[in-house]
């Protein structure tokens, strides 16, 4: 099954947010520490499903530079698996084709059973140089 984390806020639209916990979405507060989000996603992969997140936090405009926050490879290496760097193309209109690029599994590289601070936002960075080079192929 496919859970996906997506900002608390989108939780609390009346209707939209029943619809989204039916598909398996859940809501993280991205202006705190949530833990019990984190304690989610880590349940959610070591039970087999997979996770979708977007390292940014936030959406991304074209020519726009964010960083990628670490949570996403401090979850995936405390879960024990490999991240998978996607690019959704940055031209999205309703009812039309978005270009999506899937790459090829990466595993987090670290030291010790959790990793440190720094190894969690050199993962993150990895993955999002990649979903951006998958983006550069035609």
């Amino acid at each position: 099954s496919l859970r996906i984390m997506a900002k608390k806020q989108l939780m609390d639209v009346p209707v939209l947010g029943w619809l989204l916990r039916k598909l398996g979405v859940f809501g993280v507060d991205r202006g705190n520490s949530d833990i019990q989000s984190v304690k989610t996603a880590i349940r959610a992969l070591r039970d087999g499903s997979s996770l979708l997140m977007f390292p940014e936090g936030t959406r991304v405009d074209e020519g726009e530079n964010v960083d990628a926050k670490g949570g996403v490879s401090m979850i995936a290496i405390r879960s024990g698996v490999r991240m998978q760097p996607v690019y959704i193309g940055t031209k999205k209109r309703l009812f039309r084709k978005t270009r999506i690029v899937i790459g090829a599994p990466y595993a987090p590289v670290y030291t010790g059973k959790k990793g440190t601070a720094e190894e969690y936002q050199a993962n993150a960075d990895e993955i999002m140089r990649q979903a951006y080079q998958l983006g550069e192929t035609k």
